[in-house]
């Protein structure tokens, strides 16, 4: 009598046709992993559907029902997310790499990719003597040398290294104006600017994406318009990205809206605004204006325009941004210098004054990190509060900090609006980026008070704002971690879960997933993120850190 299969029975059969099984045949699994049961959110925005999800080596190859597939490795992820692993389109992740490959603090908050070098800062290029300040700071800091003074020699120090997570860099215009015109308030020369775009041509032929600036800081804030848009053409002609610190963020945020717009325009290049807000409370009404710019450059002039922002109302910098931007040129010599002169103090105390009354008050400044073992005790501290206990004034009690450290004093201010917040996240045109680094509540990377965005700004989003205030759904939440800073960046295979695209999957727990990690106490891992998948491989397991180091170091060009 002959014998029908049902379809169980011929899928069955299959697998075991396709693992050797039937012919005698000792050959591998299907599958290295699989997924099982897990609710597919794959990163279009597009309603999440259950699913199993299979990987063969570093790539996803079949998401559908795979109930009769044979695997090295089988997860059961019923009633969690399964997502692509988050891509933080604004790190300053550099250097954190060397001193802890595990990528801890991002790593666990399912990031799997850091694009890093923004704000117009990288760790290259570099002369000799900005190459030997760099090391001896990292050596005092971190026990780690400068061997680089380039992009390739970074990225392959990286390679060797073996990191965590997948790294990509821009070039940072501060760094390669230093390098080529210096540190003080001076125009290029036509040579001087030829020499820029040369350097930066190499640097992207050599893997950056693009052009980094941070234009309220030296010595990138001394470049002209035109001196940016002559380099962003070199950024085009490569099919690069253009991400800027905006020239102000607060009283003439409008204008600096209007001068990346130009430079996009003029320039034809793909531009990313960096963490984009108004700061202080007389600004706090701009938002709406600030928007409405940006959406009229994308829908009536068709401009490559989109934005990023963390989801929290206060920034973090440098406490040497209290001094007037004339004081910051030159070298940390020259800026100290300044400090101790009796002639200029009235006019920086003066400025210093004025940013401590607009963002409203003394109260809303924290410190963050010092250098020094002696003043390790302002750490988590607001500068009234420190204040309270020296007696000091807090321009004297600035001015005495910075000097003692040498200007490497970290702070974290609270200037902006709950509500504001939310209005740059629901955007169709924001990301969401961190603007923080690799860091880890152990060791060197574990040291000070950080903004708790370094640990908590991908779980926020999905727990806070998406799961508890409803601000958009999972699916758009998960969009904007995911498939648009892929397509922003330019990686192909990336950032989608889908047939042949790389493993890098985050899975979490969409009923409990939130950060944990406060500005008091910052050291802090999310909860509901379960597993991290890096190229295939497990990162996070349960919870907690594998130990594996499967990341890759992206060059453009080859990506």
């Amino acid at each position: 009598m002959k014998h029908t299969l049902n379809r169980r029975e011929f899928n069955r059969m299959a697998a075991l046709v396709v693992g050797g099984m039937l012919t005698g045949c000792t050959t591998r699994n299907q599958f290295d992993l699989i997924l099982r049961g897990g609710t597919i959110i794959d990163g279009t925005g597009s309603p999440g559907f259950v699913a199993d999800l299979g990987i063969r080596g570093q790539r996803i190859t079949v998401i559908d029902d795979l109930s009769e597939a044979s695997a090295d490795r089988i997860i059961d992820v019923q009633g969690l997310v399964v997502s692509p692993g988050f891509i933080d389109i604004h790190t300053h992740t550099d250097t954190h790499l060397i001193v802890d490959p595990r990528g801890m603090s991002k790593v666990m908050q399912g990031v799997t990719t850091e694009v890093g070098g923004n704000c117009g800062s990288t760790e290259f290029p570099l002369n000799q003597n900005d190459q030997s300040e760099l090391d001896a700071i990292l050596f005092e800091k971190y026990g780690i040398h400068a061997e680089w003074n380039s992009i390739s020699t970074f990225l392959e120090i990286l390679e060797r290294k073996k990191i965590a997570l997948n790294y990509l860099t821009y070039t940072g215009h501060g760094d390669l104006r230093a390098y080529v015109v210096g540190k003080n308030d001076v125009p290029p020369t036509p040579d001087q600017l030829n020499e820029m775009k040369r350097i930066l041509a190499a640097s992207m032929d050599a893997g950056s994406f693009g052009l980094s600036t941070g234009l309220e800081y030296a010595p990138g804030s001394y470049a002209k318009t035109d001196e940016l848009i002559e380099l962003c053409r070199v950024v085009s002609a490569r099919q690069g990205t253009y991400a800027t610190h905006l020239r102000n963020e607060d009283d003439t945020v409008e204008e600096a809206i209007d001068e990346a717009l130009t430079i996009c325009r003029r320039a034809e290049v793909s531009t990313q605004i960096s963490h984009l807000k108004a700061c202080n409370p007389a600004n706090w009404p701009k938002v709406d204006r600030i928007l409405d710019k940006l959406n009229n450059a994308i829908t009536q002039e068709g401009l490559p325009v989109l934005a990023d922002r963390y989801p929290y109302i206060a920034y973090s910098t440098g406490l040497d941004m209290f001094l007037p931007l004339w004081a910051r040129q030159g070298e940390r010599a020259e800026k100290l210098a300044r400090l101790q002169n009796p002639e200029l103090i009235p006019e920086i105390q003066a400025y210093a004054k004025s940013r401590g009354e607009r963002i409203g008050g003394w109260d809303r400044i924290m410190i963050s990190s010092c250098r020094t073992k002696e003043n390790k005790w302002c750490e988590g501290k607001t500068i009234s509060e420190c204040i309270r206990d020296t007696g000091d004034s807090p321009f004297n009690f600035i001015r005495q900090l910075l000097m003692e450290e040498e200007l490497r004093v970290g702070m974290v201010g609270f200037a902006m609006h709950e509500e504001n917040l939310k209005k740059v996240l629901q955007s169709e045109l924001v990301m969401i980026g961190s603007d923080g680094s690799c860091l880890s509540p152990d060791g060197k990377l574990g040291e000070g008070n950080p903004h708790p965005r370094n640990y908590g700004t991908f779980p926020r989003v999905l727990g806070k704002y998406s799961r508890e205030e409803q601000y958009f759904d999972l699916p758009v939440a998960v969009k904007k971690m995911t498939s648009m800073p892929a397509i922003k960046m330019g990686l192909k295979n990336r950032g989608l879960l889908k047939k042949n695209f790389y493993a890098d999957i985050t899975v979490f727990n969409p009923e409990d997933v939130l950060d944990r990690a406060t500005f008091v106490e910052p050291h802090q891992f999310p909860k509901g993120i379960i597993y991290v998948i890096v190229n295939g491989v497990l990162t996070v397991e349960n919870g907690l850190h594998t130990g594996n180091f499967s990341g890759q170091i992206l060059r453009h060009g080859t990506v």
